[in-house]
């Protein structure tokens, strides 16, 4: 995990094929496993903290982890501002006990980031983002199922209709756009971090036909499975 902040100036960054731009007092939270680019106008002060996932599991709070399992960009507040610069003073210092301050203000900084997604969420009904959270765990139960929308519909008792409105309120997608996006980026995740074929991830993800997974690849992405795979087996 880690949260990448921008204190003054600007940067592109790219999380699991999603792009944003971040300026001034702007911080982007990115989960475990996300693959990720970043581009940093020259000139621009920030902070770049990563942290180990057991320091979430700690805290035994499973909806802080829900939380913390996706991608978001916000304004940091004056909290989350605070408690960074007090790691990135605290991990120059020489505390007895620096390591254990690091650790508190490390958690500090992963649940007061949950905070402010979470306030942005609340826009949403809770019925809906109940919704949303059961949408997303069928997602991960069934991505190599090659179910559409209504399958999922069905799943979870609703109509695609109802189903596209949900996911349109919450990510700006409809039910398909998300399905598919959930699936390149799990291809992503393995054409980075493993040595899977192309064929086999497309296999593992509902595609029957490669050339099909490709040209689906590509049209998300911008780039062939091999050539994305190159640019982090290097």
């Amino acid at each position: 995990m880690q949260i990448f902040f921008v204190e003054q100036g600007a940067a592109r960054i790219r999380v699991d094929g999603v792009s944003s731009r971040l300026e001034d007092g702007d911080f982007q939270f990115i989960p475990a496993q996300s693959v990720h680019d970043l581009e940093i106008v020259r000139g621009s002060e920030g902070l770049v903290l990563s942290f180990p996932v057991a320091l979430v599991a700690a805290l035994h709070n499973t909806g802080l982890e829900r939380r913390l399992a996706r991608s978001f960009v916000a304004q940091a507040d004056a909290r989350v501002r605070l408690v960074l610069r007090q790691i990135a003073t605290t991990f120059a210092g020489t505390d007895t006990y620096r390591d254990s301050l690091l650790v508190g203000l490390a958690q500090t900084a992963l649940a007061a980031s949950a905070e402010i997604a979470a306030r942005s969420a609340e826009a949403m009904e809770p019925l809906q983002e109940r919704r949303m959270l059961e949408f997303d765990r069928l997602l991960v139960e069934h991505l190599a199922a090659g179910w559409g929308a209504a399958e999922f519909a069905l799943a979870m008792s609703i109509t695609p209709g109802h189903l596209s409105r949900i996911c349109r309120g919450a990510t700006g997608q409809s039910a398909s756009r998300h399905i598919e996006a959930a699936r390149m980026t799990e291809a992503g995740r393995l054409l980075a971090f493993t040595r899977l074929s192309v064929a086999e991830i497309g296999y593992r993800l509902g595609y029957a036909d490669p050339p099909y997974f490709s040209r689906r690849f590509r049209e998300a992405t911008g780039e062939t499975p091999s050539q994305y795979r190159s640019r982090y087996s290097g």
